[in-house]
C-alpha cells in the first residue's frame, strides 16, 4: 500500500493539475513547458521551453521503457509456468517486439480506435480475473483484511514517510531494500508523471481544483488497495491456512521466481489453465496500452501540444519505447531497469519542484480567486506589465552602462 498509495497519485496531481490548469484555464498547449509560464514567460517558446520538454520525453521514455521491460519478465514467467515458453533473455526480447508491433499498431489506428477499444477491453477481462479471484478465494478474508490494511497504511502513513532506516546501522541489507523498492517506486512515479499528468489533464476539463484533487487522490488509490488485497491478501490466505507444498511468499522473496507467483496463485484457485492465460493476456495488453498511450504523449510533447500529431511521429516513438527496453534488459536485467527510473527521475523531481511554484503563483493571480478575495484582477494584470516594463528598463540601462 505504501508504495502504490497516496504517494504516487500525489505525485500525478501535482502534474496533472498544471497541466489542466494552463491547458484548460490559460488556453496553452498541452505540453509541460505551459506550466513554467509563471516562471520564464514567452521564453517557455524557446530554447527553454524545449529542454523542459527534452526532460518529460526522456522520462517518459525510460519510465515506460522500465515498466515494458518488468512486464515481459512476468508475462514470461506465466508462459514459462504454463509451459508454453521457456524462461529466458532472448525469448523477453521476442516478447518486447511483439508487444512493441501490437502497440505500433495500436497508436497509429488513434485514441479513438485502437487506444480505446484495446484499454476498454483490458479493463473489462482486469475486473473479470479480479472478481474471480474475490468469489472463488477466501471472500470473508479478503474484506476484514483489506479493512485491516487500510487501518495499518493511515497509521504507519506519516512514519513509513519519513523512515531512512537511520538507526539500522550502514548494513548493506537495509541499504538495498531502501534503493530497490522505496527510492525506485518513487523514481518510477516520478519517470511516469508526464505521461499520467497529461493522460489525467485531458479528461479533467470543467473540473473544479478541489473536485481533481479528491478524484485523483481517492478513487484510484482506493481501487488499488482492493486490487493488491484481492490477490495479495489471498495468497497470503494459502500460505497461513491453506496448505500446500508451494509457498508464495517464498517465490516473492527469490527475485528469479518473483514473477511466476501470480500464476502459483491462480493454481490454487479454480480453473487454473484458463486464470492463467487470462491473467496473461491481461498483463500483455496492459503494457501494450501503456506503450501505445505513452507513444501518443511523447508524440504529443515533441510536436508541440498538438492533439494529433504525424503518423510516422507515432511509429518513431513506439519503436523506441521497446527499442530502449530491449536494450535495457540486455544491458543489466531488473537492474539495469531500476537504474535507467532512478536516472531519469532526478530532473524530473525538480522540475516537479518548479512545477509547484509556478502553479502556486499563476493561481495567486487568477480572476476569479481575485474576485473572492476582493482583488481587481485588472489591478493585478497592470502591476504584472508596469514590473515587466520596470525589468526591462533595467536591463536597456545596464546594457548602455556596460557599452559606455
Amino acid at each position: 500500500f505504501f508504495h502504490w498509495g497516496l504517494h504516487a497519485w500525489a505525485i500525478y496531481i501535482v502534474m496533472g493539475l498544471a497541466l489542466a490548469y494552463f491547458t484548460h484555464r490559460m488556453k496553452m498547449p498541452l505540453s509541460l513547458r505551459s506550466a513554467f509560464y509563471p516562471l520564464i514567460g514567452k521564453r517557455v517558446e524557446g530554447a527553454a521551453g524545449n529542454i523542459i520538454d527534452t526532460f518529460a520525453v526522456l522520462g517518459t521514455l525510460f519510465g515506460l521503457a522500465t515498466s515494458l521491460g518488468l512486464g515481459v519478465m512476468q508475462v514470461n514467467a506465466g508462459l514459462d509456468y504454463t509451459g508454453v515458453m521457456e524462461l529466458s533473455t532472448q525469448n523477453q526480447i521476442i516478447l518486447i517486439a511483439l508487444i512493441t508491433l501490437a502497440a505500433t499498431i495500436s497508436v497509429v489506428t488513434g485514441l479513438e480506435k485502437g487506444i480505446l477499444y484495446l484499454s476498454n477491453f483490458n479493463i473489462i477481462l482486469g475486473f473479470i480475473l479480479l472478481f474471480f479471484v474475490f468469489f472463488t478465494g477466501p471472500t470473508l478474508f479478503i474484506l476484514k483484511s483489506w479493512v485491516q490494511n487500510m487501518g495499518d497504511y493511515f497509521q504507519q502513513f506519516i512514519h513509513l514517510t519519513y523512515w531512512t532506516a537511520a538507526y539500522k546501522g550502514e548494513t548493506e541489507a537495509w541499504r538495498d531494500w531502501q534503493k530497490s523498492w522505496t527510492l525506485f517506486y518513487w523514481a518510477w512515479w516520478i519517470a511516469w508523471s508526464p505521461f499520467v499528468g497529461m493522460f489525467i489533464a485531458r479528461i479533467s476539463r470543467g473540473r473544479t481544483i478541489r473536485e481533481f484533487i479528491l478524484g485523483v487522490s481517492l478513487v484510484p488509490t482506493l481501487v488499488t488497495f482492493f486490487w493488491l488485497t484481492v490477490f495479495g491478501n489471498t495468497a497470503i490466505w494459502f500460505d497461513l491456512f491453506g496448505g500446500g507444498a508451494e509457498n508464495i511468499a517464498a517465490a516473492v522473496g527469490d527475485s528469479r521466481t518473483m514473477p511466476t507467483a501470480l500464476f502459483m496463485l491462480l493454481d490454487k484457485l479454480p480453473f487454473a489453465s484458463i486464470t492463467a492465460l487470462v491473467a496473461t493476456v491481461v498483463i500483455t495488453a496492459y503494457f501494450v496500452t501503456s506503450s501505445d498511450s505513452g507513444s501518443l504523449v511523447i508524440d504529443m510533447i515533441t510536436a508541440g501540444g498538438h492533439h494529433e500529431p504525424p503518423v510516422k511521429q507515432r511509429i518513431f516513438w513506439a519503436l523506441m519505447e521497446g527499442l530502449v527496453a530491449a536494450v535495457l534488459l540486455l544491458a543489466g536485467g531488473l537492474v539495469a531497469l531500476q537504474t535507467a527510473a532512478l536516472t531519469t527521475a532526478l530532473p524530473l523531481s525538480i522540475v516537479l519542484l518548479l512545477i509547484c511554484w509556478g502553479l502556486v503563483r499563476q493561481l495567486r493571480k487568477d480572476p476569479a480567486r481575485a474576485k473572492k478575495y476582493g482583488v481587481n484582477p485588472l489591478e493585478i494584470q497592470r502591476e504584472e506589465k508596469d514590473r515587466a516594463r520596470k525589468a526591462t528598463a533595467s536591463a536597456r540601462q545596464e546594457s548602455m552602462d556596460l557599452h559606455n
